[in-house]
This record gives structure tokens, C-alpha cells and sequence, in this order.
């Protein structure tokens, strides 16, 4: 098996995917309707794509190729309101979240899909505890080469993405302590973790060939890295976000992915290294258990900051990049979500400090995706 021919895509163009929760309206449990949904949505013409994901009570969309922000949030707006009609026809709910609060794995049924039925097989209980729920950011690079080195660059943002979108506080009727428990059940499949040092597309295809010639792996799919390249389309893939509870904040975290990466291909920023890998793991866990309240290790000079703080830098020397690709929306959200020290992880604790129903609180989450009370302040334009 030989690694796909890198694309040509339009540099800094979006993508997003979404993975959302069907939950029934009786005690908010998972249920089982992607099947269901899958037949209703067909119906309806959308831009992007709905799939299948690895149990049945989950499912997939995804936005076209985008080239803003604000043109990421009219498809996922058009995406989010025929998944409502869709639900609302089948007396379930969509939630958004990286874990159901209180789903219990050993109920899941593997969504009947070859692939499915392959990596149950190999992995066993893990593919019924994979179901969990991520954002993933696309992000077009004009070559092969610039897709490697903006990888390794976003490298040492992937804390920033964990602590803004964080939102699996909750793990089978537990409050975790983590932020995002959720990453913590992708770090159990062997291939997950960070790439391969390779800045240069020749590298890279050596490690692959390596890969490939053990039998491990087979495609880029087999690869559950933080971040990935696509060569299909020309990406990167950026996959360590929980979902967001709204499509306003899953618009903004694209919107600070394309500014971050619009930095990265315009301006000599900095050359990574191996090294930056040294604290990777560190920041990454701090950034699941403890959000914006995490510590920040630079991996250049060795110093530690509040992550709070280093955001908010990271913004401040961003803002003209994102001016320039029509993203200041996305970053006014997130700042102002940063200076109020406010992440859903914390919204859906706040509501089981006030309910203690954690049924309840999922009842909420499926009103505030819909567009109902509690929706994401900011507009986008």
C-alpha cells in the first residue's frame, strides 16, 4: 500500500466536521436512530456530507470546502436546522459534547458498516468506548511540504484547541475532574498521540513505507494522531476538539485555526523541532484536566505561563492575520470566552450544580444546540 499523491487545495480553505450525540427525549440516554437519521437526511439537499460513525447512536456531518469562517457557520447553520427537523420527526434529540454524560459503553452496538466490523474486532470494548464526540478542522495547504510544517507549528497550539472546545467533563455519571475526559479514551488505540517528526514530504512517505511494510497500517486512516495529513484534499486535520455545544463555538475554533494557520504561511514565524515534543504530552494533559486554568510549558525557551494567558498572547499576535481572512469574529468569541474563564466543560457543570439531573443537564445542551436558551454570544459577518 503506497501513501496517496499530496492534493492541491486552496491554501487556508476550512473544513469541519462535526460527530453528534442522538440522545431519545424521555431520560436523555443515548438511543440508537443513526440509521434513522441517515434516511431523513438523505432527503434533504445540504452542502457537505452525513456518514455514519462507529456505534449507531452517534453520526457525522460535515461542511463542503469553505473559505471564512462566516461561510463555515451558514452551512453548519443549514446543517444544524435539518438535523433538528430530522429529530424532532423521530421524537430524539441532537446534543452536542464530547462524552454523553451518563451512557453506559457495554449498550452500544457497532453501527453495521464493514470498517465498523473490522475495528470492533480489533479493538474490542475500545471501539464501543470510542464513542465519544469530536470536532474536527481541515485546514487547505498549498503542497505537501507546507502541510508538514504547519503541522508541527499548530503542534504547539493543540492545548489552546483542548481547553477552548473542552466539553466531556462527565464520564458514566462521574464528574471526571477533567475538562475533556474524552481524549483520554482516544490515547488507548495505539496509533494515537502525536506524528512523526517529517518536515518534508519525502520523510514523511519513508516513515509511511516503514509503517506500511509492517502491517500495521494499511492507510492514513489507520493513524489516530492529533493532527494528520490528508493528502486526498490537500489538508491538515486537526482532531483533538471536543464537539462544541454550539455551532457558533465550533464556527470559532475553525475561524482560530485558519488565522493560526494564515500566520504560519505568511509570516517566518518559527521552525519546530523534535524538541518541542519534549513537553507535548505534559501540556496536553494539562490542558484536558484543567482547561484555561491549565499550565503551559514553552517548548522554546522552557518557561511556564497560565494557558489563559498564552491564548490570549497568541490572539493579540494574530489579530491582523485574522482580520485578513475575515476570522475577528471567531477570535473576539473565544476572547471574550477566555477572559470570563468560560468553556462548556464549565457551562455543563454549572448546570449540574444547579439540576443534579444530569438528564436534565443533556435536555438543556439538545435546547442550546437547537438555538435555544444559553446560545453562544457574537455574530459573525
Amino acid at each position: 500500500m503506497s501513501l496517496e499523491h499530496f492534493e492541491k487545495s486552496a491554501a487556508l480553505s476550512l473544513g469541519v466536521e462535526l460527530e453528534m450525540q442522538l440522545v431519545n427525549t424521555h431520560d436523555y440516554d443515548l438511543a440508537p436512530y443513526a440509521e434513522d437519521m441517515l434516511r431523513l437526511m438523505t432527503k434533504i439537499p445540504l452542502p457537505g456530507a452525513v456518514v455514519p460513525e462507529m456505534t449507531s447512536s452517534m453520526i457525522e456531518v460535515s461542511t463542503g470546502v469553505c473559505h471564512t469562517s462566516s461561510e463555515v457557520l451558514g452551512e453548519l447553520t443549514q446543517i444544524r436546522d435539518a438535523l433538528v427537523k430530522c429529530a424532532d420527526k423521530l421524537n430524539i434529540a441532537i446534543v452536542g459534547g464530547g462524552t454523553h454524560p451518563f451512557q453506559q459503553w457495554h449498550e452500544r452496538r457497532i453501527y453495521d458498516k464493514p470498517r465498523f466490523r473490522e475495528l470492533s474486532e480489533l479493538y474490542g470494548y475500545l471501539s464501543k468506548q470510542f464513542t465519544i464526540f469530536g470536532q474536527h478542522v481541515h485546514i487547505g495547504c498549498p503542497d505537501a511540504d507546507t502541510a508538514l510544517l504547519t503541522l508541527h507549528r499548530m503542534s504547539r497550539y493543540i492545548p489552546h484547541f483542548i481547553a477552548l472546545s473542552a466539553s466531556s467533563p462527565y464520564v458514566q455519571g462521574q464528574d471526571t475532574a477533567f475538562d475533556s475526559a474524552r481524549l483520554n479514551s482516544v490515547f488507548a488505540f495505539p496509533l494515537s498521540g502525536r506524528a512523526p517528526f517529517a518536515l518534508t514530504w519525502d520523510e514523511f512517505t519513508v516513515y509511511f513505507n516503514k509503517m506500511a511494510h509492517t502491517g500495521v497500517v494499511k492507510s492514513m486512516k489507520d493513524f489516530y494522531w492529533d493532527i494528520r495529513p490528508k493528502p486526498e484534499f490537500g489538508t491538515i486535520e486537526i482532531r483533538v476538539f471536543d464537539t462544541p455545544l454550539t455551532i457558533e463555538r465550533a464556527t470559532a475554533l475553525s475561524g482560530y485555526v485558519q488565522s493560526l494557520g494564515c500566520w504560519f504561511m505568511n509570516d517566518d514565524t518559527f521552525m519546530p523541532a523534535e524538541d518541542d515534543y519534549l513537553v507535548y504530552t505534559y501540556n496536553r494533559f494539562q490542558a484536558c484536566r484543567f482547561g484555561l486554568d491549565a499550565v503551559y510549558v514553552d517548548p522554546a525557551t522552557g518557561g511556564h505561563m497560565p494557558l489563559r494567558e498564552h491564548i490570549l498572547l497568541t490572539m493579540d499576535r494574530i489579530e491582523q492575520h485574522a482580520a485578513s481572512v475575515g476570522a475577528s469574529a471567531s477570535i473576539d468569541l473565544l476572547r471574550r470566552s477566555v477572559e470570563r474563564n468560560d468553556n462548556d466543560a464549565r457551562w455543563l457543570r454549572e448546570r449540574q450544580g444547579e439540576e443534579r439531573l444530569l438528564a436534565e443537564v443533556i435536555r438543556q445542551a439538545a435546547d442550546r444546540f437547537r438555538g435555544g436558551v444559553d446560545h453562544e454570544p457574537g455574530r459573525f459577518s
